[in-house]
Formats: structure tokens, C-alpha cells, sequence
């Protein structure tokens, strides 16, 4: 009787996910033993558990959850699925459930382009126009690099695109992506200055892939990768009308309606939209190890850091950033979309990662994956560092209270000519609100002399007057938009 019970416990624990057969020594001593003390108290029930409770909260019939692998000494050593793919349908998570993982994504886009490279069919130093002109000339070459390592300077199109008036459940196509970035205007700095996250950059990469290859990047990335790596779960999802199977279906808490289904329709080939399961992320974690697809000088390559024009290294590399945890050094990538949370970590030297995809926006994964850290490599794990909290700055800016009067020298609308869409401000009850015909009135709160806040157009507004004072535009700076120009047109 125990004998078969530990056999469907392991089986519950571990996946076959293309590494060698066997799984790891704690898992045949558990298989091996007989003796009901033995089993309660081994490890590789005890760490089970300890991961266990750490979903209990979405591990009910109410509730989504997520896919959880973890990989140690080279084997799948836990498998599991918690709480609910679909809500709608009962379906639960498991190890084959199919999630979008969001950013996570990246890593597949940026081995692409590093296989390309390893073909000898392009150069990382390369100016970006020359396989794809259609991206305007800002006056300074953004290189292949420079998108690798988010150094570019473009646009991150998920914020240009709210501007704009789109809603993140509005159907976003790849293509729609790159027609925005050919319409850029200018550049949030001089490339390889700064490091500043863009999405779009990781668009553009996969353009470059198709151009290169002559193929799809779905197609490219499927013959090149996903296949010769057993992954026979995974895609880049380039149609968001098409059916998979198996699909997480996302969702977000709501304090009066439990969760609400998260429309997802986006395809943005390399910086999102790759499908795939914690079985096949397994598989892609051993090929760090066996370079099997790719070869050393890929996997060496995929590690290699920018570097700024000052001279400084990023933490950030080839979708994934360097980093430490208790004194281990990991590589680490996480992701959100929709409803949609999800990380990869891997710890190196000791050989251990740890993927959780979930389908619900409560989840904080990357929490979680350190958690599971804790579980199986305490005794490698130097002190947990505490966090402090930041002091509050004694400089405290008044302020700005303008009148009626003041105010209504702003109402007008306000044009993009990159985004080809208007903005209207408006007096309401004494107060500015900036209306889109698609996303309603949203306040301008006074932030200093001619400078507001918005969620509207977003960020931090800056009106600009002409040397008679005149009021001739604002201009939107947010954390990965800046100077981003709105004409006004009307009163």
C-alpha cells in the first residue's frame, strides 16, 4: 500500500520534460523506502508540501492559479498545477496547461537573433535600418545590440498606444506594433546612454529575424528552437483568433465579484506572446546547461551584459537580467500581461530553477520563486538582507492651486501627429479632465506652475507656451515615454 501511494505521489511531483531518465537522488529514496516514518519525513515530501502552501490561497475550485516547475541537479524535482485554467469551464492548472508568458518571452527573441548571429547572416553591431528602413532616422544608428539590451531609445509601444486611446483588451497585432514604431518621431535618448525598457525594441528584433531567415518568426523559431528541444507545446502566438488547447484563461480580482476574465488580444512577436508550459520550460532551462540547441558560443552569448556608452555594465542581457538572491547569482526574466503573471529564475552554480506561470493578476511570482529558493537551497542561502523603506524627502514642493481663470486657458484640443489621434481638455466643476472619444475623461491634477498629472494621455504633462505665452502644446514624460508631443489645434 505505501509502496504504490509514494509511486503516485512522486508521479504527482515530477514531469518527464526531455532531461535523462531518472529523476534526483531525494526522489528514488523516496520511491525506495517502505516505511511510513521514513516517507512522512523525506525530503522530497517536506519540500513538496513547503511549495504547496505557498498557493494555498488560489488552490480552490473559485479561483485561478498557476503551473509551477521546479529543476534541481538537472531533473524536474516538483510539477504541479494550482487552482483553475478556466473558471468558465472548471478546468484546473497542470503541468501541461498552456500559459502566455508575457515578458518572459524575450529570452526566445534574443536567441534568435544570437543564432541568426552564430550563422554568420548578421552582426549585432549592425544599424537596425538595414533590414528594416521602414524605421526612421533619428540622427544617431540604433544597432541590433542596442535593442537586445533596451539601450535604443525607442518608444515602449504599451504606454504610446494608451495615449493614443487604446485599451490593453483592444485587439494589438504585431503589425499595428511596428506601424507605431516606423511613426516615432524621436527618441527617448541618444542610443546606449541609458538603459530603458522598450518592448517595442524586441518588435523590431523579430521583424529582423524575418527578413533574415526568409521565415515567419513563429516559423523560424519553431524549426531553429522549439523543435529540436522537444517544447511540442510551445509557439509564438501570431493569430489571436486561434484556438490552443489546454489554455490558461486570465483573470483579475474584484472585491464584490470574486475574479473577472482579462481579454488578451495581442500578438507581439519577441517581447511577449510566446505559449508555452512549465514541461517545456524545463527543457529550455537544461539547454543552458547542455547547449545542445545553439551551441556554447549562443549560451555564452546570452549572458553577455550591455555595456553604456559611459562605460557602465547593465544587470541586463539578452532577455534576462543578472542578479543575486542570499548571495547566489541568478538569471532571471518575469512577465505580466492581461491577467497573465509569470517567471523564469535559475540559479546557476547550483543548478536550480524555478518556473511559475499563473493565470490571475494577485499573483507576485517572482516573490514566490524566491520562496521556493528558500525551501530547497537553505543551507546555501547566505542572510536574507532586510528592506528599508525610503525616507520621506523634507523637500516638499507647494502645491500648485490655480484658479478657474488659470485653467481655462488650457481647455482646447490637443493633437499627435505620430499617433494620429486628439486629445480634448476640458473645465468640468472647476476642474481640468482630458477626454478621448475612447477612453473617457480622465483629471489633470495641478502638479507646479503649467504642469499637470494624468492617467489620460499619462505621466507627467508639461504645457508649452510661445514667446508671448501663449499656450502651444503639452508634452507627456513618462518612465519609458519621454517628450512626447501633443500640438494644440483648437480651442
Amino acid at each position: 500500500m505505501w509502496s504504490s501511494t509514494l509511486t503516485r505521489i512522486v508521479a504527482s511531483l515530477t514531469v518527464a520534460a526531455g532531461l535523462p531518465a531518472g529523476v534526483a537522488a531525494e526522489q528514488r529514496a523516496v520511491t525506495a523506502s517502505t516505511s511510513p516514518a521514513s516517507t512522512v519525513d523525506s525530503a522530497a515530501v517536506r519540500r513538496a508540501k513547503a511549495v504547496d502552501a505557498l498557493f494555498t490561497r488560489w488552490h480552490t475550485p473559485d479561483s485561478p492559479g498557476a503551473s509551477v516547475a521546479v529543476i534541481y541537479d538537472g531533473a524536474v524535482v516538483h510539477a504541479k498545477g494550482y487552482g483553475m485554467a478556466s473558471l468558465e469551464h472548471g478546468v484546473p492548472n497542470q503541468p501541461h496547461t498552456v500559459f502566455d508568458i508575457a515578458s518572459v518571452s524575450k529570452q526566445f527573441g534574443a536567441f534568435a537573433i544570437t543564432l541568426l548571429e552564430a550563422d554568420g547572416r548578421l552582426s549585432l553591431d549592425d544599424d537596425v535600418r538595414k533590414y528594416v528602413p521602414e524605421l526612421p532616422d533619428f540622427g544617431h544608428v540604433i544597432t541590433i545590440r542596442h535593442l537586445v539590451h533596451h539601450t535604443s531609445g525607442l518608444r515602449d509601444w504599451p504606454g504610446t498606444l494608451r495615449m493614443g486611446g487604446w485599451s490593453y483588451e483592444d485587439v494589438m497585432s504585431f503589425e499595428q506594433i511596428l506601424r507605431m514604431a516606423y511613426n516615432q518621431k524621436t527618441l527617448n535618448f541618444k542610443p546606449n546612454d541609458e538603459h530603458a525598457y522598450s518592448n517595442t525594441g524586441y518588435n523590431v528584433l523579430a521583424e529582423v529575424v524575418q527578413r533574415v531567415s526568409g521565415q515567419s518568426f513563429r516559423e523560424f523559431t519553431e524549426q531553429r528552437m522549439f523543435k529540436p528541444l522537444g517544447m511540442s507545446r510551445t509557439h509564438f502566438h501570431d493569430d489571436h483568433r486561434e484556438v490552443v488547447r489546454d489554455m490558461a484563461e486570465s483573470y483579475s480580482p474584484d472585491r464584490d465579484r470574486g475574479y473577472l476574465h482579462v481579454t488578451s488580444n495581442l500578438t507581439a512577436l519577441a517581447s511577449s506572446s510566446l505559449f508555452t508550459t512549465v514541461e517545456d520550460l524545463a527543457k529550455w532551462v537544461g539547454n543552458f546547461e547542455t547547449a545542445s540547441v545553439g551551441g556554447r558560443r549562443v549560451i555564452d552569448a546570452m549572458h553577455r551584459r550591455g555595456v553604456l556608452n559611459a562605460g557602465d555594465t547593465i544587470p541586463y542581457a539578452f532577455g534576462q537580467s543578472k542578479g543575486q538572491y542570499r548571495g547566489l547569482e541568478t538569471w532571471s526574466h518575469g512577465g505580466s500581461w492581461a491577467g497573465y503573471r509569470s517567471v523564469l529564475t535559475r540559479f546557476p552554480a547550483q543548478r536550480f530553477a524555478v518556473i511559475i506561470l499563473g493565470n490571475t493578476s494577485d499573483m507576485a511570482p517572482g516573490t514566490l520563486a524566491n520562496q521556493i529558493a528558500d525551501i530547497y537551497l537553505g543551507d546555501k542561502l547566505g542572510q536574507a538582507v532586510a528592506q528599508s523603506s525610503p525616507s520621506p524627502s523634507r523637500e516638499q514642493t507647494a502645491p500648485w492651486s490655480p484658479t478657474a481663470a488659470e485653467l481655462r486657458e488650457f481647455v482646447g484640443e490637443y493633437r499627435s501627429d505620430e499617433l494620429e489621434t486628439s486629445w480634448h481638455i476640458r473645465l468640468v466643476d472647476g476642474k481640468l479632465v482630458s477626454s478621448h472619444f475612447r477612453r473617457g475623461d480622465s483629471p489633470f491634477v495641478p502638479a507646479g506652475k503649467d504642469q499637470f498629472r494624468s492617467q489620460g494621455p499619462g505621466g507627467e504633462i508639461t504645457f508649452q507656451r510661445d514667446r508671448r505665452g501663449k499656450i502651444t502644446g503639452f508634452v507627456s514624460n513618462q518612465v519609458r515615454i519621454r517628450h512626447f508631443l501633443f500640438r494644440r489645434v483648437g480651442n
